[in-house]
């Protein structure tokens, strides 16, 4: 009977063999994770230009140099679904976040409080509340692109990679104990690029790719009288250089991927364009600034699937979410913020709805230390303006001056932050203790938070 086990030795073979090759394929890679991702953008640029209200830089427009857009990352780990909306607008405005949050979860089933809702700062675009149509029309298309994200989930691994961009500044300088607007090659800056890249394995292409970068979108800007041929700021809707750079991302995987962009803490950064205090850009400008982060983004999700790279990937992602309006004081009245921890697997993101200083980046990252891969997120979940470091207010300028916070207001969101990170983070034994009493007191905590509605609570 000897016949049998050769047949049984060549199969094995076989096997082995096929399994090797299957292995070894170029331009794929096998993704073994817990994790499901679905991605949808959507045209979001008002149908007339010439008729919306243009704000951050408010001037007038009479066309569309380049699309508002926004994107919708839907996020399952099996347990906990979660959702990432990034859009080309200058804020995340809390009637915007209340109804956007509504019409995401009715189409997708994500809770309300598990969705991120993140504005790239860019300062060539509509307002909520000035262009009520284009607002009403926007909540539609979110809600289509929640939709489409949400029938298209693959499982998938994060690749994460960081690079640097050349164009941010820092607009603050002092002189006899008063800070003035002013380009600041010495000031704090944060050149950083950071990029999660979302793969299902089949080709080299990423079903999604966040960028993250610090930089005020204000390219497209007012002018000065040095501003040829732009003295009274760019006459066209723009996404500035994220929409730039993500349609250098999405041009380089032969638009098969979807780029989203989120800001970092850039209330004293801007594009480092030279004038009376600065100009604005024209258009080689905004080329230099989109490729400069696009080919960034594009080197780090290269480098980021090569051999060994993805011998590092996770193979578990587990999602978890913390949210607090906390009560923060203010100038005139106490005001109320939206702060949100939300980790996916090794990656952390730390939001806060304002426009934070670049110090605030430097001081939670340092305090989050190795715990996680920490990604400092502003103009997220709300819109309360300046939000400036206790330093800044003893030499003032224009970050404290304009912030309806008072200085204390620092070390309360610094603390806010550190306690929902270790919420979500599950290294401090309150967050993992199986003791009845840690338990019960955890589910409490996390049935009141997703019966929230932490956008439509008043200022």
């Amino acid at each position: 009977m000897p016949f049998y086990p050769a047949l049984l030795v060549s199969g094995l073979c076989l096997l082995l063999f096929s399994a090797h090759a299957q292995e070894v394929m170029d331009a794929q890679f096998a993704v073994i994770s817990n994790l499901k991702a679905g991605v949808a953008k959507v045209d979001i640029t008002p149908p007339d230009a010439a008729a919306t209200k243009i704000v951050g830089h408010v001037r007038e427009v009479t066309g569309v140099r380049d699309p508002l857009r926004a994107g919708v990352l839907i996020l399952d780990d099996g347990e906990t679904k979660a959702a990432i909306v990034t859009l080309d607008t200058i804020g995340a405005w809390d009637d915007m976040v209340k109804d956007a949050r509504a019409r995401i979860e009715k189409e997708t089933g994500v809770p309300s409080a598990n969705i991120l809702i993140a504005a790239s700062h860019n300062h060539s675009g509509p307002g909520y509340i000035e262009n009520m149509r284009w607002a009403a029309s926007l909540i539609n298309q979110l809600g289509s692109a929640a939709r489409e994200a949400s029938a298209s989930m693959k499982t998938t691994s994060i690749g994460y990679g960081e690079d640097r961009i050349s164009f941010g500044i820092n607009r603050r300088k002092t002189y006899d104990g008063r800070t003035v607007v002013s380009l600041n090659p010495d000031g704090p800056n944060d050149p950083r690029v950071k990029m999660l890249r979302f793969d299902d394995g089949r080709t080299l292409t990423p079903l999604a790719v966040i960028m993250h970068a610090v930089c005020h979108p204000c390219f497209f800007t007012w002018g000065d009288k040095g501003s040829q041929p732009y003295p009274k700021g760019y006459p066209k809707i723009s996404a500035d250089y994220p929409g730039e750079a993500q349609t250098f991302v999405e041009m380089a995987y032969a638009q098969k991927t979807r780029a989203l962009f989120m800001q970092g803490c850039a209330g004293d950064i801007r594009p480092n364009l030279p004038g009376y205090p600065y100009r604005c850009a024209d258009e080689a400008d905004i080329q230099w600034a989109g490729r400069d982060l696009g080919g960034a983004v594009a080197r780090a999700a290269s480098y980021s699937v090569t051999r060994e790279q993805l011998q590092q990937r996770e193979t578990f992602y587990p999602i978890r979410i913390a949210s607090e309006v906390v009560e923060l004081p203010g100038k005139e009245q106490p005001v109320h913020a939206e702060l949100m921890a939300l980790k996916i697997g090794p990656f952390l993101l730390l939001t806060m709805p304002g426009e934070p200083m670049v110090e605030y980046g430097f001081k939670l990252e340092k305090a989050i230390g190795d715990r996680a891969t920490p990604i400092i997120v502003g103009y997220a979940n709300g819109n309360i303006g300046y939000i400036a470091t206790a330093e800044s207010y003893a030499v003032g300028g224009y970050e404290p001056n304009r912030s309806r916070l008072q200085p204390e207001a620092e070390a309360l969101i610094l603390h806010k932050l550190g306690g929902l990170a270790d919420r979500v983070i599950g290294d401090v034994f309150e967050s993992f203790s199986k003791h009845p009493k840690d338990t019960v007191k955890r589910e409490a905590e996390e049935k009141a938070r997703l019966q929230s509605t932490p956008a439509s609570k008043p200022n």
